[in-house]
């Protein structure tokens, strides 16, 4: 999961319609009329997103300046995937010929015989060999390259500094793991006044995201390695639950109102009420400029017990029925907008501080070597936001085993929402029941394929 599509000024929108229709999409046309080679892309910022679609539009416009034999036509959406839709665009042929993914899409996409195999053409791509290669590995399938990755975020702690120095705690010590961080949501809740110390999502999903990203920090899975089993039910497991059940019933530190999403939580961090909570670095923009936080109050930390974190992302991956001449247009395309040191839609970052986006913050590292330090300087001449606040994070992930997300991450998450939603809201639940019923279906959808 990830709770933006866009990493510039517009972090979160709400948009009247969240999906093209079908017919608007398609490989369609493989050239135009004048000659040119025609794709189709998507993930282009909606127009209430006016100063992020200004930079693609423009973007869009340099990239057929400098290739004047390609003609790139955008289908703007948010979020960039709409889960109710990907599978019948996929089913119905009416996918663009450059299209938006999750990590965790890669495998089925490519499964189903529905991407393109970019193998024969990838080393036309100027920066594939700069990308991160655990990034790259996604997208490869039956040593097949079937898609580029474009963006990459890992789960940490984000939390209050404030409240920590409230409490008595130090703001530069994060709680390195989930007993310290027990201790710490119960000095902050004792602030009073309507303060939690620690906030978890229970519903929409976002509860079986969360205890993802707990479960992966303790050295524990969800499924097993094969991908045919659920592993739920193991002491890492168990201990999350428990942990969540004593902060919420033992330690009255988890506040009352439970079934929260993640609105409800970035409302009570922004209004300075909440301690701490697990989110990707994208959170802190939001927080900022919707939620009415500040910047020099928030800071990362990694997610406490040392093992291991959530990582998820996105790229693009081409239709089965795009051409070669497409494939290699798309291509282009991908390493002028996205893949391009310190330029692009993504990567201009003197252009993001001259708009007032947040420039700095820790995302994970998409380039290695030269391209990294150079992508690595220009961010820092712009950076606009106090980096200091996330060096822990950055230093701690290290040390961090990167997980991507299990299969049929969505459907499994939802299984987990029960879960995790009876811990918080039934003082008596039987975490060993809740596993192994929560077991026993997720086994169910791993069966099914």
């Amino acid at each position: 999961m990830r709770s933006t599509g866009f990493r510039r000024t517009f972090v979160a929108l709400s948009v009247s319609s969240l999906a093209l229709a079908l017919t608007s999409c398609g490989s369609g046309d493989k050239d135009s009329a004048s000659g040119k080679t025609r794709i189709t892309v998507n993930c282009m910022p909606p127009k209430s997103a006016k100063v992020d679609r200004s930079f693609f539009e423009a973007d869009i416009a340099s990239f057929e300046k400098q290739n004047p034999t390609v003609d790139v036509v955008a289908h703007d959406a948010f979020p960039c995937q709409d889960p109710k839709t990907f599978d019948a665009k996929l089913a119905g042929g009416q996918m663009e010929d450059v299209f938006y993914t999750y990590f965790t899409d890669a495998k089925h996409v490519a499964d189903i015989g529905q991407a393109a195999d970019l193998t024969p053409y990838v080393k036309e791509l100027k920066s594939y060999d700069t990308i991160q290669k655990q990034l790259r590995d996604i997208y490869t399938v039956d040593g097949k390259i079937y898609g580029i990755p474009r963006t990459g975020y890992s789960m940490g702690l984000i939390y209050n500094k404030k409240l920590f120095a409230r409490a008595g705690l130090d703001p530069e010590q994060p709680p390195a793991t989930w007993e310290e961080l027990r201790a710490d949501a119960k000095r902050i809740a004792a602030l009073g006044d309507g303060t939690v110390g620690y906030a978890d999502y229970s519903a929409q999903n976002q509860g079986g995201w969360h205890f993802t990203a707990e479960l992966y920090s303790q050295g524990g899975d969800v499924v097993s390695a094969d991908g045919k089993k659920a592993t739920i039910g193991t002491p890492q497991g168990r201990a999350v639950l428990q942990n969540l059940h004593d902060m919420r019933w033992a330690d009255d530190s988890m506040g009352s109102k439970q079934l929260l999403v993640i609105n409800d939580v970035q409302q009570m961090m922004g209004s300075g009420k909440l301690g701490m909570y697990l989110s990707a670095p994208d959170n802190i923009p939001i927080l900022v400029k919707e939620k009415g936080g500040d910047y020099k109050d928030l800071a990362l930390a990694p997610m406490p017990g040392g093992e291991g974190t959530l990582i998820g992302g996105d790229g693009y991956m081409f239709n089965k029925k795009a051409s070669p001449a497409q494939i290699r247009a798309g291509l282009k395309w991908l390493d002028y907008m996205f893949l391009t040191p310190g330029d692009g839609f993504l990567g201009d970052y003197a252009r993001a501080k001259q708009h007032d986006a947040p420039v700095g913050l820790p995302e994970p590292r998409l380039f290695t070597g030269a391209a990294d330090a150079k992508d690595q300087q220009v961010k820092k001449a712009n950076a606009n936001v106090p980096v200091e606040n996330y060096q822990a994070f950055l230093d701690g992930n290290h040390t961090l085993d990167m997980k991507i997300e299990p299969p049929h991450a969505q459907q499994i998450y939802s299984v987990l929402d029960g879960v995790v939603s009876a811990v918080l809201t039934k003082k008596d639940a039987d975490i060993d029941q809740l596993l192994k019923d929560a077991g026993g279906k997720i086994d169910g959808i791993l069966a099914r394929g």
